[in-house]
């Protein structure tokens, strides 16, 4: 399998990129390639292949960054599970179209890397979610070609501060834009080496305890159809994300609520990609 992360050097503090196997990672960094994103662009992702006579790093020389560093748009579906609409309470009925908000890069850190619970809130809660990296640039791309514009698939943790996507009637953006809030990552496998057709299943554990469990089978809104509805009023663009929302069983909806605190592990895995995990801090 082909799984491409980014990373940083813990002495040099030099990027690059490299393909995973096993306990580390080859560097497949050039000057024509510095970033997955380049890769993406020369729509070379499930060809990539370790350059010879390259050493081989261990995860412990590397820091994991989120696998596209710079993305030009974050797109993030909410409410997009079966159930997930009932869990609000509020009375209202299922939307007929995506919920969306957006998040900013810095607003997510990569695998392994600690999330930041910021002064400001102790409500940090986790959303396992898939995400979809789009390869190939569109607009108003029909639902039957939508997953041709899919080049990979990774995983994040859209770690949201509950209380502050409440401060005025219609806002998402300070809650979920929190410095380091979030995570994405561990790599990226390409679309090529996953069979879209059939349900993924995503599960979150805190602290080894299961949260989430569910399939896209239970999306409302499935990764074509977000893709077709996304690109009608924004161009996508190569290496834009696209977190298209999470299972049931998120901290906020328990009873009572249960927020993250620092020394928390969260994991996010889909067997297929891998597992993505963080712990949690203070800012």
């Amino acid at each position: 399998m082909i799984r491409v992360a980014s990373f940083r050097h813990r002495e040099s503090g030099q990027t690059g990129f490299g393909l995973v196997d096993g306990g580390g990672l080859t560097e497949c960094s050039s000057a024509s390639a510095s970033s997955i994103l380049d890769v993406l662009h020369a729509n070379a992702l499930s060809t990539l292949a370790a350059p010879m006579g390259i050493s081989r790093l261990s995860f412990g020389e590397v820091m994991f960054l989120p696998p596209i560093v710079t993305p030009e748009k974050i797109i993030c579906v909410g409410v997009n599970y079966t159930n997930r609409n009932e869990e609000y309470r509020d009375g209202t009925v299922t939307a007929p179209f995506p919920s969306l908000f957006v998040r900013f890069p810095d607003s997510f850190v990569g695998h392994d890397q600690p999330l930041r619970r910021p002064r400001e809130s102790e409500q940090l809660d986790y959303e396992g979610e898939i995400v979809l990296v789009i390869g190939t640039p569109g607009r108003r791309i029909a639902r039957a070609d939508a997953l041709d514009h899919v080049a990979g698939l990774t995983l994040a943790n859209d770690g949201t501060l509950r209380d502050w996507v409440n401060h005025a009637k219609f806002n998402t953006t300070q809650g979920k834009n929190f410095d380091g809030s979030g995570s994405i990552g561990p790599w990226i496998v390409p679309s090529s080496e996953i069979d879209l057709s059939r349900p993924l299943r995503l599960t979150t554990r805190v602290n080894g305890e299961v949260r989430q469990d569910d399939t896209t089978a239970s999306m409302m809104f499935g990764f074509a159809r977000l893709i077709e509805y996304i690109s009608t009023f924004t161009t996508l663009k190569t290496g834009d994300l696209i977190l298209t929302g999470t299972p049931t069983g998120a901290g906020a909806r328990l009873d009572p609520p249960r927020w993250l605190k620092p020394g928390d592990v969260i994991e996010v895995e889909v067997p297929e990609i891998g597992v993505l995990r963080n712990t949690v801090v203070d800012a």
